[in-house]
């Protein structure tokens, strides 16, 4: 048997750390891709499209690497300074990564928005490029098989070839592991980068309003599909609680851009808004482990994605 010092020079060699990003349309799967891969909610989902505000990232840890998931705003065409802003995010993540992730749902066919994305990925030489098709859950193998060639083809239009083209159904939890399989060789060897059972370095009170969020979007996406920001003024624990029943006492303001989608946030009688409560709540408790009790407030920002001083109040 080898020397523990000779065994340990050996792990150091073997092990890769790094990080990888998921690029794509709003929309094309990467939040529940991320999600699925870390084994918990680290990132916010949701079918309506530009959900993710913030670069999340979520850790994978196996005993030879450390593959550390970079999720970023949907690359779009941007409508307002929020939008320039996000997509500014994207650019900047792209440069920084070892590996980055193209992701594209299989029932949808590549699009102006994905060649344009693709195109921009041609630009950035040395960093390797994997494809992701997912959702493949909802498609026969016959629009599976078309979805490939597709991907395939357009990398060789543009001149570079994709390191590895792999279909994946985060919801089934077909060929989720595979993804980091393939993901981890293209690392760089390197020890681990953070500590063994963190899942994300995104701060807590970032997480906490992004699961605020996500519940206050479930019933009103048509009518305010970007119009929410959500921000957690305070955490404190209540004091004078016994030792084995602690509460977290949890203070949030949901910001919307005009007076009248406030009631369309509250709800008949404040239902809509408990109901927030309630949902955000149990997803809260459970990132935390510990009860909490949830204080929100509805504030208008008037046109806050289009006003500088706004967006850097709430985050952006």
């Amino acid at each position: 048997m080898a020397p523990m010092s000779a065994r340990n020079q050996e792990t150091e060699v073997d092990h890769r750390a790094g990080f990888a990003c998921f690029v794509g349309r709003p929309n094309a799967g990467k939040s529940t891709l991320t999600n699925a891969l870390v084994g918990q909610k680290v990132a916010i989902t949701s079918n309506r499209p530009q959900t993710t505000r913030h670069t999340v990232r979520g850790i994978v840890h196996r005993p030879d690497a450390q593959l550390i998931l970079v999720d970023t705003p949907g690359l779009h065409k941007p409508r307002t300074l929020l939008g320039e802003r996000l997509n500014d995010v994207v650019r900047t993540t792209w440069a920084e990564v070892d590996v980055i992730g193209f992701c594209l749902p299989a029932d949808q066919k590549l699009g102006p928005g994905d060649k344009f994305i693709v195109k921009e990925l041609a630009a950035i030489k040395k960093t390797p490029k994997v494809a992701i098709i997912t959702k493949t859950d909802l498609v026969d193998s016959k629009t599976l098989a078309e979805q490939l060639i597709a991907v395939d083809q357009l990398g060789k239009e543009l001149g570079f070839e994709w390191q590895q083209i792999v279909p994946v159904s985060a919801v089934g939890d077909k060929q989720v592991q595979l993804v980091a399989d393939l993901l981890i060789p293209l690392l760089p060897e390197s020890p681990p980068l953070y500590p063994e059972g963190d899942l994300t370095d995104e701060p807590e009170q970032v997480m906490v309003a992004e699961l605020i969020r996500e519940a206050a979007l479930e019933g009103v996406r048509d009518e305010l599909p970007h119009s929410i920001a959500v921000v957690v003024e305070e955490m404190i624990p209540r004091e004078n609680r016994p030792a084995d029943r602690p509460l977290l006492d949890i203070h949030a303001n949901v910001y919307i851009e005009r007076p009248s989608q406030k009631g369309i946030i509250i709800g008949p009688k404040g239902s809509r808004l408990k109901e927030v409560g309630m949902k955000s709540r149990k997803h809260i408790e459970a990132l935390l482990g510990t009860p909490v009790f949830l204080d929100l407030h509805v504030k208008v920002a008037k046109d806050w994605q289009r006003d500088p001083k706004q967006l850097r109040k709430l985050g952006f």
